[in-house]
């Protein structure tokens, strides 16, 4: 009897995602730091049954069968998450990833996602760029890699942020040639009302678990103003309609007041960047419960852009000092981190830029905006979240076992997490990627 193709696909698709939850697994002698809490619980063990931790106790806990991991008095920790990611272009030049062979950015996303997952970061909210195809294969576990947020193609106005066209590449409209950042799956180059609303659907479609558009200038396109205002209120509001109707969020590339106001006033949830923003406009966002997605742009000029980049990153990085200055000063936003990692020769400190916090946060608020406070904006996606069964983030019963062991005490000493050597075992979705403590 042939089957439908319909449900061979069904098949195959349940059976590369299956789960062993039979295995069990008892973390002990740790101290517990949970995402959330100031203080870390002392002297704790930890039950995983399959792929979620179902037991957290000060006492004992007999599970028969168990595979038994001791601590060795270090912290138990969540696994880090970065908000901000682009894990199909990590180190990808952009001459290669316009220009070169198609294939050849996937095979290198396939290592940058191994080695952030060996860093210590199981979850990533890839905000922008080819994705899905890696995305599955990391979940399929048939390449190590952190869980993936996807947002799809980037959603960009003419002359946007992600609009980079070489001069001589006449619009679609005047010559019916498709951009080559579109034909690649990269971007949806997108202008009205009738086009955002298509390209958000057809991300969501495609499996995106939020839509991430373009709302005001950035430092590495090629013609934008950097104090641009990007999608009109009406283009706005009809991506953030489309994602409220599937149950789930906008979140957008945006450093101004002009930008973020315009987008909040349009139902927009997270503001991806920020670094320019003034208090009021902070302000506003804690009162809404709009979340602040940002990142410590501390480095002022990067080798890879041009002149004209450079000098709108440099007024960035400038205005990241106040940003978190107010940041730190209102505790009722909630600030998640992230590193927008995207055409580095090397990313190997993406995990130390945590360190770039310590001159506004105390270590335990650095570790809870990589961890606890991602729990809620991950949360946001709702209908569309990949991963339903728990909480990402968070150690609670119920929540994913994704979990680290660092030697020390993180929570006052930064370096227990940032440095590699001191991360001792690196857990995702109950599976250990890491061990070093035997």
């Amino acid at each position: 009897m042939r089957l439908p193709w319909q449900l061979i696909l069904c098949i195959i698709g349940s059976a590369a995602m299956a789960q062993d939850d039979t295995q069990s697994i008892v973390v002990t002698n740790v101290h517990l730091f949970d995402g959330v809490n100031d203080a870390r619980l002392e002297n704790a063990n930890v039950l995983i049954d399959g792929h979620l931790i179902s037991q957290i106790s000060t006492d004992p806990i007999e599970a028969e069968g168990a595979t038994i991991i001791d601590g060795q008095g270090g912290t138990l920790m969540p696994g880090l998450v970065d908000n901000h990611v682009h894990l199909s272009m990590v180190t990808v030049t952009v001459p290669d990833l316009l220009f070169g062979e198609p294939t050849y950015p996937l095979v290198r996303a396939v290592r940058d996602a191994e080695e952030m997952l060996l860093r210590g970061v199981t979850t990533g909210r890839d905000m922008g760029g080819n994705i899905f195809g890696l995305k599955q294969a990391i979940d399929e576990n048939i390449v190590p890699g952190p869980r993936i947020y996807p947002s799809g193609r980037f959603l960009s106005q003419t002359s946007g942020h992600f609009d980079f066209r070489t001069k001589t590449d006449t619009h679609r409209a005047f010559s019916n040639i498709e951009p080559t950042t579109d034909r690649l799956g990269w971007v949806f180059m997108v202008d009205g009302v009738p086009q955002i609303l298509a390209a958000a659907r057809e991300n969501l479609r495609l499996g995106a678990s939020q839509i991430k558009i373009a709302a005001g200038g950035g430092y590495a396109s090629p013609t934008d103003p950097l104090f641009s205002t990007q999608f009109t209120f009406e283009e706005m509001k009809a991506a953030a309609n489309a994602a409220t109707d599937f149950g789930t969020y906008v979140t957008m590339h945006a450093y101004t007041p002009a930008a973020v106001n315009r987008a909040i006033d349009a139902g927009i949830k997270d503001v991806g960047h920020g670094q320019l923003l003034d208090r009021e406009t902070l302000e506003r966002m804690a009162a809404e419960g709009v979340h602040l997605s940002t990142q410590p742009f501390t480095v002022c000029n990067e080798p890879q852009l041009d002149e004209f980049s450079n000098e709108k990153l440099n007024t960035v990085c400038q205005g990241t000092a106040n940003m978190y200055q107010i940041v730190s000063e209102l505790p009722d936003l909630n600030v998640t981190w992230g590193t927008d990692l995207f055409n580095v020769p090397d990313a190997s400190d993406q995990v130390e830029q945590l360190e770039r916090l310590l001159d506004f946060f105390e270590p335990v608020e650095i570790l809870k905006q990589a961890t606890g406070n991602a729990t809620s904006l991950l949360a946001m996606s709702g209908d569309k979240n990949p991963y339903p069964d728990g909480p990402i983030g968070r150690i609670v019963e119920g929540a994913y076992a994704d979990l680290l062991i660092v030697e020390g005490n993180p929570l006052e000493d930064l370096s227990a997490v940032t440095d590699a050597n001191n991360i001792k075992l690196i857990m995702k979705n109950g599976e250990v990627y890491k061990d070093t403590l035997n």
